[in-house]
């Protein structure tokens, strides 16, 4: 007999989400759209911390409510923590200090693994939110800081701007920021040849993921992949299959 001890009010999530507030719509491959991903999530809402107050003012004052919703999870019993905000990859060792489960803030972690992936001399190029806001202080605080990087921002696009970095409505036209999106990374594509390699720091990009990959041609990287790597890695199942008799 198993005996479990319990006092958790949620049992059997294995990754828990901070989450920043907001009321756009998260189409399947979002992190806050649970229907569309493999691994159970808990989410923990940080009431208050929107996108641009991250993007513009990450400042200390912000890590205390992150830590709390951090240890939330923990304790409710998820097996490692993600946000939904890349740009949470600045409070990655506070965050991951303040647990005992692993924390994986944003999906810059994978730069290095990107750029290695790629026979580590050409530039990965990272797709931002806003490039104005993503510093080398980002990329330092989840060891990517000496990987050679291109950044290109959406902070110039009209649907993904008004929607999200700016929050002046809640519809959102999908067709729309898919259009912006493919622009972005052309337009990166057209400026710097060499990248072979794209890593998507805003967790509201996934969804179009597998456009860029089938327009580019190239490894597309994302919080859902680094979603499920950890899952795997946190939660490892027996394998089936057969044998020689």
């Amino acid at each position: 007999m198993t005996i479990y001890h319990g006092g958790q009010n949620i049992c059997g999530a294995t990754i828990g989400v901070i989450c920043l507030e907001s009321y756009f719509p998260k189409p399947p491959g979002h992190i806050k759209n649970p229907s569309s991903l493999r691994p159970s999530l808990l989410y923990k809402i940080v009431e208050g911390v929107t996108v641009s107050k991250l993007l513009n003012n990450p400042s200390q004052e912000l890590l205390r409510p992150f830590i709390e919703a951090a240890q939330y999870l923990e304790a409710e019993g998820v097996r490692a923590i993600t946000g939904s905000c890349g740009f949470l990859a600045l409070f990655q060792s506070e965050l991951s200090a303040c647990v005992n489960v692993p924390v994986f803030t944003s999906s810059l972690i994978q730069v290095p693994l990107a750029f290695q992936m790629t026979g580590a001399s050409a530039p990965v190029g990272v797709i931002t939110a806003d490039a104005n806001a993503l510093t080398s202080r980002h990329f330092d605080a989840v060891g990517a800081g000496d990987i050679p990087v291109v950044i290109k921002g959406l902070e110039n696009s009209q649907e993904f701007s008004e929607v999200i970095l700016k929050n002046q409505r809640t519809s959102m036209n999908t067709q729309l920021i898919k259009n912006e999106l493919i622009d972005a990374v052309d337009n990166l594509f057209s400026s710097e040849s060499g990248v072979r390699s794209i890593v998507l720091e805003c967790t509201d990009l996934p969804p179009y993921a597998h456009v860029l990959q089938s327009t580019f041609k190239v490894p597309v990287f994302d919080i859902t992949t680094l979603t499920y790597m950890v899952s795997d890695v946190v939660e490892r199942k027996p394998y089936s299959g057969s044998m020689p008799y």
